[in-house]
């Protein structure tokens, strides 16, 4: 029922809004405060897409279910979220597909109550992530067995909800870790909590965020889609290489004003944001081989039919992205 209400809610104001004379009219949709989003918060503020004689619009919502159920009934162009919607749907049978790759690993830090300063401290303990099957949990479960550890047997984790109530599950130490990014990390430690450990630095390769949409749409609207890939391209070029520019479009869409938190934010998304966002399987294999014990149509899928990187390709072979950065 709330899928339904989010599809109606977002055709309701698609509705209101009109092309500008002479642009191609797209329809995009993004979930999530985070830095992750960045390129879409530049896209706008810095005009990119109108420049690519597009006429964007761009819809906030709170999550990529809905996002994904708007953009399978044909109210949406593009989405912007995590390789979960993305496998998830094209298990069930959509022709969903990532046509960019945009955070290429999970960013996201394990927090911990103070007295918990070592990684085997937290057998027995209990971890808060946003919601069982999320990318937080994904990521948390796949950095705890990196490191040696068994999520299912040696932890329990259990739905804490956004980030201000993982925040208040700790103090109150209905949980005793979680995970979150920056510059998230960075309140938490003003808080007193204790950063145990950047899962960044396990370099897992998965899609934390990237562009999907659909092989339907790809046919039929393909060089509005190669405009939006242009621009958005562009907005990661802005991102790596303007910083203050940068920190001052999170602080606006974050509403976080600490300058240490936007330059700790600052530092761990543009150390991550490619110059050629190239979707590549490996995003999508690590998410296909943590499902395949439990889902055979993950153990038989193959993760190249989930991505398509001709857009980028082709952007690449004109010389777009090497003339961005000048070389």
């Amino acid at each position: 029922m709330r899928i339904l209400a989010g599809i109606f809610a977002i055709t309701a104001l698609l509705l209101f809004v009109r092309p500008a004379v002479g642009q191609e009219r797209i329809r995009i949709a993004w979930a999530g405060a985070s830095p992750a989003n960045s390129p879409i918060w530049v896209v706008q503020e810095k005009g990119f897409l109108k420049k690519q004689g597009l006429d964007a619009e761009v819809i906030s919502i709170t999550n990529s279910p809905t996002a994904l159920q708007a953009l399978l009934a044909g109210e949406l162009d593009v989405i912007v979220t995590s390789v979960t919607t993305l496998v998830s749907a094209r298990l069930a049978g959509a022709d969903i597909v990532m046509i960019l790759g945009m955070v290429p690993t999970f960013v996201d830090h394990i927090i911990t109550l103070p007295s918990i300063t070592r990684l085997e401290q937290l057998k027995g303990k209990t971890g808060g992530v946003n919601r069982l099957g999320s990318t937080s949990d994904l990521g948390l479960r796949l950095a705890l067995r990196r490191v040696g550890g068994d999520p299912e047997k040696d932890t329990k984790i259990i739905t804490a909800g956004g980030n201000p109530e993982r925040f208040a599950a700790l103090s109150k130490e209905l949980v005793q870790f979680t995970i979150m990014p920056e510059p998230f990390v960075r309140e938490a430690e003003k808080l007193g909590f204790k950063d145990l450990l950047d899962i960044g630095s396990l370099k897992i390769p998965f899609w934390w965020n990237g562009v999907l949409t659909r092989e339907a749409i790809i046919k039929s609207k393909r060089p509005i889609v190669a405009k939006f890939s242009r621009a958005m391209i562009e907005a990661l070029h802005y991102l790596r290489t303007e910083k203050e520019g940068s920190k001052a479009i999170f602080s606006k869409n974050l509403r976080i004003t600490d300058p240490e938190s936007l330059e700790r934010a600052y530092r761990a998304y543009s150390a991550v944001f490619p110059e050629a966002p190239y979707p590549t399987p490996e995003g999508v294999k690590t998410l296909l081989d943590d499902l395949a014990p439990r889902n055979p149509k993950a153990a038989a899928a193959d993760p190249k039919s989930f991505v398509d990187m001709s857009f980028v390709q082709e952007l690449e072979k004109e010389g777009f992205i090497k003339q961005l950065y000048k070389r």
